[in-house]
């Protein structure tokens, strides 16, 4: 059985990640890039679907032991865990190096003090579990092969196969460092390089002490948004600048629930406030590399803009469900791909236009295309802003004229008007003047609900919703405005669990709730974290601080965290580590360190 969410660790580089568990299980990973089919993908089933074990021997009918402590090596991706037998301490360094050539993985166990006893246990199956390779010998090399796909195993211990499953027990005692290594390749490719483990590591926590050492923060909370970064940069598709919002599939928002999707693709929404969170703490070369995707992604075709897309640009997402996988703790169905990439979601026109705005802003080299790109965004809004869709949510239900999505819609076209206003584009100023006062005042008019004194989720519904939180940071309305404080005191009200955190939207359990699916979800860490923003907004700062350090205690011991919180649980629940978590701890706490508000 899979560990708990928050039980697992993320490794990765920059093209692919990996989970790894407390009791040093790798349970997830999918080669050679995020959206590949997974040769380890216990994490969504039982053993026999793939995984790699790597820890002090244990008895057969016993659950393996958990590391007694865990830590990333400074501020890298390297995992360190260790664990205390009664033989002695042994410590497990995990890692994946920034590829130029073949994805590796590398495990390299050192000894600690005693003599202590280990095991590898190494069951490789591909395509997401289904298919058990051919696993043979080849120039002293161990590799499993299927169709396509070869991955490559290498260690100086002696291995033995039993079960369809490739072993390796040895003894570790005081300064001993044994590797082990898998390596993807095309099968019909040479073999990869032999691996240098050690150089590797070296390597590698030079690569993250470079690159951390460009953070322009500094402030209180720095530990936290460190670990945020370095995880945004993580789920960063290294050679085309695509973000991933997670590196897993279907982790559920209700354990047992049927709320499982697909999170490996590039959603321009969460790329766009990622890429914020990345231009605001220094880093401007990442946020360059965003742009190009985006410019790529979208040539030839910006009126059809997608919600999201594959990491290299790819459109066509088709969604299908893996019914031989049980799913995370029987969560079913499994989906590959997710069929909500065609869905008309006005926001992200907003969403897109900011983050183009902002590197405007900061400096980021100017480029053509992408004024262009931004007045063709601003021609399809001015035909379509006043239809519904499906809303930041991605609602299967029927479309709604969803007042986040009008807000955001606004946004786009006011950060047009500026962008022409600074003489680096031209557009006609005087319409699209008109047209940001016509978006205005229909929200105004259609999303507020006068008796409530607060803004609803659609036009005409009673229902709140959490993106509601948007319009002031948005700068939709004033934080002062009555308007925007009856929201955000209704949302706490109506849309806050027994701990203090938000729902997105009202769910209605069993029956079919406003988004078109049956079930109950969590809270949803980044509406919790833009309700602390908000309250820092009004004044209320030291209500925000309380709240966000409660948001940082929920952070596993890594200081990751899934898309939501179960609050009858009390544990992490979707998909994991998520960037739209991240990316909002990250801009919290820039705001409350901007005004005071930090405790010590």
């Amino acid at each position: 059985m899979a560990g708990r969410i928050e039980d697992y660790a993320l490794i990765g580089d920059m093209q692919t990640a990996a989970l790894v568990c407390r009791d040093g299980t790798v349970d997830w990973l999918c080669l050679p890039r995020f959206d590949s089919h997974a040769i380890f993908a216990g994490l969504l089933g039982t053993e026999e679907h793939g995984f790699w074990r790597l820890g002090p021997a244990h008895a057969a009918d016993a659950q393996p032991p958990t590391a007694a402590r865990r830590t990333y090596r400074g501020d890298s991706l390297i995992l360190e865990s260790e664990w205390d037998t009664p033989r002695g301490t042994v410590r497990v360094i995990d890692f994946m190096p920034p590829r130029d050539g073949a994805p590796q993985l590398i495990r390299i166990v050192e000894g600690v003090s005693g003599r202590v006893p280990m095991r590898s246990a190494l069951r490789m199956r591909f395509s997401y579990g289904r298919i058990v390779p051919w696993v043979h010998r080849h120039e002293g090399r161990t590799v499993a092969v299927s169709g396509p796909d070869s991955v490559w195993f290498d260690t100086s211990a002696e291995t033995y196969g039993k079960s369809l499953t490739t072993y390796s027990d040895f003894t570790v005692g005081p300064g001993d460092r044994i590797a082990f290594t898998i390596s993807w390749e095309p099968s019909h490719k040479e073999p990869p390089p032999l691996p240098e483990p050690e150089q590797s590591l070296e390597a590698t926590e030079d690569f993250w002490r470079d690159w951390v050492e460009h953070c322009t923060y500094h402030g209180p909370y720095r530990e936290a948004v460190v670990r945020s970064l370095i995880t945004l940069k993580a789920l960063t598709y290294a050679p085309t600048g695509g973000i991933v919002a997670a590196p897993t599939t279907s982790l559920p928002e209700e354990i047992g629930g049927v709320r499982n999707w697909d999170y490996r693709y590039t959603w321009l929404r969460d790329a766009a406030i990622t890429l914020s969170s990345l231009l605001r703490t220094g880093y401007r070369e990442e946020a360059r590399a965003w742009r190009e995707w985006l410019l790529r992604a979208v040539a030839g075709d910006p009126e059809n803009l997608q919600i999201m897309y594959g990491i290299a640009g790819e459109r066509e997402l088709g969604e299908a469900e893996l019914d031989w996988l049980p799913g995370y703790e029987s969560s079913a169905p499994v989906r590959v791909g997710n069929g909500a990439a065609h869905q008309l979601q006005l926001d992200v026109y907003g969403e897109v236009t900011e983050a183009l705005h902002l590197a405007h802003m900061t400096g980021l080299a100017r480029n053509d295309y992408a004024s262009l790109l931004q007045l063709k965004l601003i021609r399809y809004l001015e035909r379509h802003w006043d239809e519904p869709d499906e809303g930041i949510w991605e609602v299967r239900g029927p479309r709604r004229h969803f007042v986040h999505s009008k807000v955001m819609a606004w946004v786009a076209v006011d950060r047009t008007i500026k962008l022409i206003e600074s003489g680096d584009a031209d557009g006609p100023l005087e319409r699209w003047r008109e047209l940001r006062d016509d978006i205005h005042r229909d929200v105004c008019e259609k999303g507020y609900d006068k008796e409530r004194n607060t803004f609803t989720q659609s036009y005409g519904s009673k229902e709140l919703d959490a993106s509601l939180l948007l319009i002031p940071q948005m700068g939709f309305l004033p934080p002062d405005d009555k308007r925007v404080i009856g929201t955000i005191e209704a949302i706490q009200r109506e849309l806050s669990t027994s701990d203090g955190f938000i729902l997105r939207y009202p769910t209605d359990g069993e029956k079919e709730g406003v988004d078109g699916l049956p079930g109950d979800e969590g809270a949803f860490l980044a509406c919790s974290f833009w309700m602390a923003d908000d309250l820092a907004m009004i004044g209320r700062v030291d209500e925000a601080r309380k709240l966000f350090e409660k948001l940082l205690s929920l952070r596993n011991d890594l200081g990751l965290l899934a898309e939501e919180w179960d609050p009858r649980l009390q544990r992490q629940v979707g998909n994991f580590p998520q960037a739209f978590s991240h990316v909002p701890l990250i801009d919290t706490a820039l705001r409350l360190t901007a005004s005071g508000a930090y405790g010590g």
